[in-house]
């Protein structure tokens, strides 16, 4: 495969300063007194990116991932190593980043493109198709001081993603935009993934991580902690996550809608157009079980559009203080749900629940592309609770056998 990105011993440091005027002292010291103190952002980075891959960028708050992005699209220049990109780049590092707030949605668009390196001319091919995917009527026309972050992100998000990139870089871009936004997005990154476009992506969903990206690198304190197949990165990471003394990220973003509609008998479609479906009842067949005992939960859900493509029910089992047990979804395990406007319910069964003594809680969720966005969520949708004589110790029950040899 051909090598589009190669980075090299990559360092990145700052000059940390206690006061502003002591920037000044250090410039005119005769002695060359030092008034900072170095913090180092990237420390010996070695990455290198193939064409078409899709790679996630994992690691907590601080541990140089903006930082490395910047580098790559040249807003940063490193301290020492080597950066070596092949191919035209195109960046979501901050949405609206570089656009001139006195500028219409249409002059930002050409704005925004000459940056990238397009003509007048060329841009005016993509055009039409930039401000189709934006969405944003008639307001294209309008200054884009006066836009919501909705708008911005719709503007941004449709330039960077609509000029062909070999390279397209987004760092966090999908927290923002309502559901059906962000579907419009993960599907357009799709499309440029299958013609063969490397895409470089941040998020603090490892989960989206895992679904959409081939390849992940975690990225520790400035160094390269793990770099391989991206489910295989995601496990360590969250497990480094749920055993480090910091409190864990979520795995999952959880939405809470306050503006639904009480759908009582009648179906009745949501006040609120950006809803696309919701879990309206989840039941069990009972709340105390024995170890071997059959699990039923009974889910019901509404589809308020005509259809939602790739929808998949999930279901989470974890304990009371969050640790992830097990979550299948029917996408993984290829069953199709109905996903056409009105109500629906499906049955999730573990014949034999092979866990032991305890409480544990039930998480449901409705997604769609394959997991990456998140439709609706119910944390703790449910719980339940495990009693047994005493035969075993632990967590779950595991099928084993024991053989005297002596």
């Amino acid at each position: 495969m051909k090598e589009v990105i190669k980075i090299e011993n990559l360092v990145k440091k700052y000059k940390l300063y206690d006061n502003p005027s002591d920037r000044f002292k250090e410039a005119i010291d005769p002695r060359k007194k030092s008034y900072h103190k170095d913090f180092i952002a990237l420390n010996g980075i070695d990455l290198t990116v193939e064409e078409g891959d899709a790679i996630g960028i994992l690691g907590k708050n601080g541990s140089g991932k903006s930082t490395l992005l910047k580098l790559i699209t040249g807003v940063l220049t490193p301290t020492s190593g080597t950066i070596d990109i092949k191919g035209k780049v195109s960046a979501i590092l901050e949405l609206g980043a570089g656009f001139n707030p006195e500028y219409t949605g249409r002059e930002n668009i050409y704005l925004n493109g000459m940056m990238m390196g397009f003509s007048r001319e060329k841009m005016s091919e993509k055009i039409d198709s930039v401000i189709e995917f934006a969405d944003i009527g008639g307001f294209i026309e309008q200054p884009v001081k006066i836009y919501s972050s909705g708008m911005f992100a719709r503007l941004a998000f449709a330039v960077s993603i609509n000029v062909e990139p070999d390279i397209l870089i987004v760092d966090e871009a999908l927290a923002v935009g309502d559901t059906r936004f962000q579907t419009k997005c993960i599907d357009k990154m799709k499309d440029l993934k299958n013609s063969g476009t490397t895409i470089l992506f941040v998020s603090h969903a490892s989960e989206q991580v895992k679904r959409f990206c081939n390849k992940a690198v975690w990225i520790k304190s400035g160094e390269v902690a793990a770099l391989g197949e991206s489910s295989e990165i995601v496990d360590l990471y969250e497990d480094y996550m749920r055993n480090d003394i910091e409190q864990p990220l979520q795995e999952i973003e959880v939405r809470e809608v306050k503006d639904r509609v009480s759908i009582e008998k009648d179906f009745v479609l949501p006040a609120n157009p950006d809803i696309l479906a919701l879990i309206t009842d989840v039941q069990i067949n009972k709340t105390f079980f024995r170890t071997f005992e059959e699990l039923i939960v009974e889910i019901e859900y509404e589809v308020y559009e005509e259809s939602i493509e790739d929808l998949l029910l999930g279901a989470a089992i974890y304990t009371p203080n969050r640790d992830y047990i097990f979550g299948p979804n029917t996408h993984l395990e290829k069953v199709e749900i109905p996903n056409k406007m009105g109500r629906h319910k499906v049955i999730y069964r573990i014949p034999q629940l092979p866990l032991l003594g305890g409480t544990y809680c039930l998480d449901v969720g409705l997604f769609n592309n394959e997991g990456i966005v998140n439709i609706h969520y119910k944390e703790s949708a449910l719980t339940f609770t495990i009693t047994n004589k005493y035969f075993s110790e632990g967590l779950v029950y595991i099928k084993h056998k024991w053989e005297v040899l002596k």
